[in-house]
C-alpha cells in the first residue's frame, strides 16, 4: 500500500516521520557533513547533549575548516593534473606507457597524460648516431685471408620497437654485421676486396644487414657502412704492394698512352685533312687549266679557219717570242741582201748555267707549251722556219 493513500498513516518514505513533521533540516545535514570529516582528521564531534553558550560559534569554526579542506584538495586535484603536461623535443619521441604497458608515440611538441602512477612517458632521441667499428680476418672466396676493418653507424628508427621488441638492440646490430661481413667477404674475391670492389662491398653488407636486424625488430636503421681499405696477412703483405704497384703502373702507363694518342690522332687528321685539301685544289687547277687551254685552242681555231694567212704568221711570232724573248741577240742591217742574225751560243750557254734551274724549268714549259700544240700548228711553224 502506498504512503499517501488512506490507511497509510501518510508516513516519509525519505525520513520515516509522519506527515505532522516538516522537510530534514538542511542545517542539520551540513552539520553532519562537518563531523564527519572533523572524524576523519581524528577530532571528535560534540554529542547532541553537549551544547554551550558558544555553541553557533563552533558550527561556523568548523564550516569554514571543511571548506578550506575542500578547497586544498580541489588545488591538490589540480596540480595532479597539471604535472600530466609534458613537451618532446625536436629530436626525440615520446612513448606512453599506461601501467607499464606500451599505449602511443608522441610526436615532438607539448603534449598531455594521464598523471603518474597512470601514465609514463620515455624519451628517446632518434636523431643521435651511434657507430662502432668492426675489425677482424676472414677468408675470401679464393681461399685467400684479409683483414677487414669497417665502421657502422645507426640511429633508431622505431623507439617502441626498440624499447620493447628486443632486450639488446646494439648488441644484436652487431652480431648481425659480423655475421653479414663474413658472409660478404666469403663469397667475394681477394683482387675484387682490395681494388674497386670495396664500395660494393660496403654497400651489399648494409643491406644484408639492414634486412637482418628488421626481422629481430630491433627498431634500429643502418645509415652508412664505411670499409677502410682491406689489408693482406702480414705474411705477404710485401708481395701484395708489389701486386698493387704494378697494376697502378700499368694504368699509369694506359692513361699516359691514351693521352699520347688523344695529342696525335687530332694532328693526324688534320694533316690528312690537308693534304686532301691540297690535293682537291691541285686537281681543280690542273682541270681549270686545261679548260683554258681548250679554250684558247678552239679560240685560235675558230680564227685559223677564219684567216689562215694571219693566224699563221701571229702564232709564228708568239712562239719566236717565247723561244727568243730570254737571250741575247745581235742583229745586223745589210742593206742589199738578208738580215744576218747571230747568236753568241757561248753566251747562251752561260747565261742559261747562271740562271740555273729558274730557266730550265721556264724552258721546259714552254717546250711542253710546244708539244701540246696540234700537228696543223706545228706544220704552220715550220714552214715560217722555212721561210
Amino acid at each position: 500500500m502506498a504512503w499517501n493513500e488512506p490507511g497509510g498513516g501518510n508516513k516519509d518514505p525519505w525520513s520515516g516521520k509522519g506527515p505532522d513533521q516538516g522537510p530534514p533540516d538542511l542545517d542539520e545535514v551540513v552539520r553532519k557533513l562537518q563531523e564527519r570529516f572533523a572524524g576523519l582528521l581524528g577530532k571528535k564531534g560534540q554529542g547532541p547533549g553537549e551544547s554551550g553558550g558558544n555553541g553557533g560559534s563552533t558550527g561556523s569554526g568548523r564550516g569554514i575548516g571543511g571548506n578550506l579542506i575542500a578547497l586544498g584538495a580541489a588545488i591538490l586535484f589540480v596540480i595532479w593534473l597539471a604535472s600530466g603536461i609534458y613537451i618532446v623535443g625536436p629530436a626525440e619521441r615520446g612513448v606512453v606507457l599506461r601501467f607499464g604497458a606500451y599505449t602511443e608515440i608522441t610526436e615532438p611538441g607539448p603534449h598531455w597524460r594521464i598523471p603518474y602512477p597512470v601514465d609514463e612517458v620515455e624519451r628517446v632521441n632518434v636523431d643521435e648516431i651511434s657507430s662502432f667499428t668492426h675489425k677482424s680476418a676472414m677468408l675470401t672466396k679464393d681461399e685467400n685471408i684479409v683483414d677487414v676493418e669497417l665502421t657502422v653507424q645507426s640511429r633508431i628508427q622505431d623507439a617502441a620497437d626498440y624499447l620493447f621488441q628486443d632486450q639488446a638492440p646494439e648488441k644484436t646490430l652487431r652480431d648481425a654485421t659480423e655475421t653479414v661481413v663474413r658472409k660478404t667477404i666469403g663469397g667475394s674475391r681477394l683482387d675484387f676486396i682490395l681494388t674497386e670492389g670495396r664500395s660494393a662491398v660496403a654497400a651489399t653488407i648494409r643491406e644484408r644487414a639492414q634486412n637482418l636486424i628488421n626481422q629481430y625488430k630491433t627498431g634500429l636503421e643502418i645509415t652508412s657502412v664505411n670499409m677502410q681499405p682491406a689489408k693482406p696477412p702480414e705474411q705477404v703483405k710485401e708481395a701484395f704492394d708489389d701486386a698493387i704497384k704494378a697494376r697502378e703502373d700499368k694504368e699509369r702507363l694506359e692513361n699516359k698512352a691514351e693521352a699520347y694518342a688523344n695529342e696525335i690522332l687530332p694532328q693526324a687528321r688534320g694533316e690528312a685533312a690537308r693534304v686532301l685539301a691540297d690535293a682537291k685544289a691541285y686537281r681543280d687547277k690542273v682541270v681549270a687549266g686545261a679548260e683554258g687551254e681548250t679554250s684558247r685552242f678552239l679560240a685560235i681555231l675558230n680564227e685559223y679557219e677564219k684567216a689562215p694567212q694571219v693566224t699563221r704568221e701571229r702564232l709564228y711570232l708568239e712562239t719566236m717570242e717565247q723561244v727568243l724573248g730570254g737571250s741575247n741577240k745581235v742583229l745586223l742591217d745589210v742593206e742589199e741582201g738578208t738580215s744576218l742574225m747571230y747568236l753568241p751560243l757561248d753566251r747562251l750557254i752561260d747565261g742559261g748555267n747562271r740562271r740555273g734551274q729558274a730557266g730550265e724549268r721556264k724552258n721546259s714549259a714552254s717546250a711542253a707549251a710546244q708539244g701540246s700544240r696540234s700537228a696543223p700548228q706545228r706544220k704552220v711553224i715550220r714552214e715560217r722556219r722555212s721561210r
